[in-house]
This record gives structure tokens, C-alpha cells and sequence, in this order.
């Protein structure tokens, strides 16, 4: 299984999208729609991102349960997923891959995708569909956080870890860096 992380707005899905065109052996999941499903059933929540509303027990009773899907997964899997989760009531993050979750799973493959903090902060504020913080601080806090995760992710999985920078108007760039980790 690869797993791509990455921050809200880093361009997750686009570069995935763009990276099963090339790659279409490959099955794409996304760890925050398992997430909301189960959430939406045990919770009663409404949209995704009401899942980092969650309190810290309950988001780990959800993993828990995501960690159970995905372990029994075979093939050719990209997992598309984020690094932390940032809980906006009381900016504490949870980590997205927690060793409940990595110990169960076979790792093939860490990508952090992310991008420059202003150009995040845009496209952000560009996607009235969801409600996402653009304060630059916080993102670069967030970011920052996340890269020392990928480090203890890759540690405790054995997996080798890669950090793809998504800038804006260059995808093929990003895809291109993607796919080339794959061979």
C-alpha cells in the first residue's frame, strides 16, 4: 500500500486522479470518506468535516475500526489520507496514521504531498464546498507538524517516506515525482 497524505488543500486528489490515469493497476481509497461512514453511523455526523469535531476517543474508535478495513486490502492500493487531523475547537492534532493503524498494514510507500503556504492559504479559501482554516500561521504550524510525523510514520512502518511539493499550475510536475516512486 502507498500512502499519500497531505494538508487540506495540498491537491490530494487531483494529483491522485492524475496519478491512477498512468497508474490504473492501481485502487484509490480515501481514509476520510471510511472515516465519515463509520462516523456518520456510530455519531450521527453530517459531513466530513465535522469528523475533527469528534472528541480524541471517539476519532480513535473510528481509526480503530478504518485500521480494520484497510488491513484486510490486497494489491495495489494508494491510501489518500491526512498526515494529522487539526481539531479546530481545541487546535490539538491527532495523528491521521496512528501505530494501531500503521502495525496492522503493510507500507510500501510514505508520500507527504504539500505545497507553498501561500498558495495553500488560496486554494483553501477558493473551496466554498468545505470549511477549512486559511489563517497562514496555522497552515504552516500544521505543515510543520506534519512533516515530523511522516519521519515517525516511515520509522515505524520500515517504509521509505517522500515529500512532493504540489505548486499551483504545475500537477504534471507533482504527478510526475509520484509516479516515479512507484517504479
Amino acid at each position: 500500500m502507498i500512502i499519500m497524505m497531505g494538508l487540506p488543500g495540498a491537491g490530494k486528489s487531483t494529483v491522485l486522479s492524475e496519478v491512477l490515469k498512468q497508474k490504473p493497476e492501481y485502487k484509490a481509497l480515501n481514509y476520510g470518506t471510511l472515516m465519515f461512514d463509520i462516523a456518520k453511523e456510530k455519531y450521527g455526523i453530517e459531513n466530513r468535516d465535522q469528523i475533527r469535531t469528534l472528541d480524541a476517543k471517539q476519532q480513535k474508535t473510528v481509526q480503530a475500526e478504518v485500521g480494520k478495513r484497510l488491513a484486510k486490502e490486497k494489491g495495489k492500493v494508494i491510501l489518500d489520507t491526512h498526515c494529522s487531523i487539526l481539531n479546530p475547537a481545541k487546535k490539538f492534532y491527532l495523528p491521521g496514521l496512528p501505530y494501531s493503524l500503521l502495525k496492522d498494514i503493510h507500507v510500501d510507500m510514505l508520500i507527504l504531498l504539500t505545497g507553498d503556504i501561500d498558495e495553500l492559504a488560496q486554494r483553501r479559501a477558493n473551496d466554498p464546498s468545505r470549511q477549512r482554516a486559511v489563517d497562514k500561521s496555522e497552515i504552516a504550524s500544521h505543515d510543520s507538524h506534519n512533516r515530523m510525523l511522516l519521519a515517525c510514520y516511515s520509522a515505524l512502518s520500515g517504509a521509505p517516506a517522500k515529500i512532493i511539493l504540489n505548486r499551483n499550475g504545475k500537477v504534471d510536475e507533482a504527478v510526475a515525482e509520484f509516479v516515479s516512486v512507484m517504479e
